[in-house]
């Protein structure tokens, strides 16, 4: 029973819009909340890490760890989290999920061990892979496709775009304070989402058959996307002709070519290979994959300009990014209109087009930072992108998607913006190195133009309404 089965919406109003009743809205509340929090996290940690590494005497090797755990784990377990909402609840997922987030939260907090911090950022990075698409798919299964589920994501947006830009700040701030508060900050964000979901969202329904996990299937995606994941957030250091970045690609592809064979064989797949046939789905993984490597991408070099190179701190940083949280945040709310008046692919193609001139803009970096005429604009242009593509890929990719799939088709998205990113990282990071002047960060913003124009060539030849 879905949570608009239990209370229906109310009625449309005769202007088209969706007026929802307040336990639709807390509930969408709880989803969004997840989304947020795992912005706020990743966010946080980035800006804490040079206090940790003084703290602790950890050396730049390992602390990038404290980031690259988290990436791992969250890449490598998203698609298995996704098909266990399905398979086992999708709240019951959630709250076991958040529950292990918050406790770890709390264990990292406290830790005085730099190994133990970093091993507590992979559980936590792999709670996250299961808390993302559960949050995701109970959102796709309350709201109907159409301008209910347009809304939705687009407040759902609204909080991803937030928790990131938020957490450069506020983890700024608190970091110059003690470093240890920003692991102990998402706690009471965690307990609000569980109260939230074990409140306001329907318990998960009776299944009329156990529910059985492909361990083989199971242990051969984790094992490939770990590799997969693994190799591509390594290749940085090791480089990619490496022997270690050639086996770990190598080991990635024989474990998913496994994978693939036994779902081809099992009674009951992990992954139905079938819904690989749904273009809206493939183009959209495409194209999240591409728009996440290139923004990815572009915070790296923006940091690298910025701060290394111009000495500023990360909450002036994050003062530049300001205006792309407020176009998030100002354009969410209206999304759902704007698909429903101009069609999903309309949207999606304008907000995909605005990271091309966002990034043409920072081909004219120069020895001194302009404010005025580039990076704020940039920074505007940014901040539409990511308003107009994100939700509206996350619609693209889930509408016409069974129930029951949704969780899979979650995980397939979060798995395609994860891997995206770290891929797209890694090959502007090899762009722009040594990356001790700003003429060498020009190669990474060509990075970045190749995969804005490839993001749109995914979605050019697909004709779904």
């Amino acid at each position: 029973m879905t949570l608009n089965e239990q209370r229906p919406l109310e009625s449309a109003p005769a202007d088209g819009g969706v007026r929802w009743t307040a336990r639709s809205w807390i509930a969408l509340l709880v989803f969004s909340g997840v989304i947020l929090l795992d912005g706020l996290d990743i966010s946080m940690i980035t800006v804490a890490i040079p206090e940790i590494q003084r703290e602790l005497d950890l050396p730049a090797a390992n602390a990038q760890w404290l980031i690259g755990a988290y990436i791992l784990a969250f890449g490598g377990f998203l698609l298995l989290g996704g098909r266990c909402a399905d398979l086992f609840g999708r709240r019951r997922v959630l709250v076991t999920a958040m529950t292990v987030f918050m406790a770890v939260s709390l264990l990292g907090a406290f830790a005085t061990d730099a190994n133990l911090i970093i091993a507590s950022r992979f559980v936590k990075g792999m709670a996250g892979a299961f808390t993302a698409p559960a949050a995701m798919s109970l959102l796709t299964t309350t709201f109907p496709e159409g301008p209910q589920r347009n809304r939705a994501f687009g407040i759902f947006n609204v909080f991803e775009a937030s928790g990131y830009s938020s957490g450069l700040l506020v983890g700024g701030l608190v970091a110059a304070l003690n470093w240890r508060a920003t692991f102990v900050l998402p706690v009471p964000i965690a307990l609000l989402v569980i109260v939230g979901a074990l409140r306001f969202v329907p318990p998960d329904p009776p299944r009329t058959e156990r529910a059985r996990l492909d361990l083989g299937g199971a242990a051969t995606l984790v094992g490939g996307m770990l590799a997969l994941v693994s190799t591509v957030v390594s290749v940085a250091d090791a480089g990619w002709t490496s022997a270690r970045t050639i086996v770990g690609f190598v080991l990635a592809v024989v474990l998913l070519a496994a994978f693939v064979a036994i779902e081809r064989t099992v009674a009951q797949p992990l992954i139905r290979l079938g819904i690989l046939r749904d273009r809206g789905l493939v183009a959209a993984n495409l194209s999240a994959a591409l728009l996440y490597g290139g923004a990815m991408g572009f915070q790296f070099m923006l940091a690298l300009y910025l701060q290394n190179m111009q000495g500023w701190r990360p909450w002036q940083m994050a003062l530049v990014l300001l205006p792309a949280g407020l176009m998030v945040v100002v354009l969410g709310p209206l999304l759902g209109r704007l698909m429903d008046t101009f069609g999903v692919r309309k949207v999606l193609l304008i907000g995909l087009a605005a990271f091309v001139p966002c990034y043409l803009l920072m081909l004219r970096t120069g020895p001194e930072p302009d404010l005025w005429t580039v990076l704020l604009p940039a920074s505007v242009l940014w901040g539409v992108g990511f308003a107009l593509s994100i939700a509206t890929l996350m619609v693209a990719g889930t509408n016409g998607v069974a129930d029951d799939e949704q969780g899979v088709a979650a995980g397939l998205l979060n798995s395609s913006l994860q891997v995206g990113g770290a891929f797209g990282l890694a090959v502007v990071t090899a762009a722009i190195a040594p990356g001790t002047h700003w003429t060498t960060l020009r190669p990474g913003v060509l990075v970045m133009l190749a995969f804005a124009t490839l993001t749109l060539l995914a979605q050019l030849p697909h004709k779904r309404p």
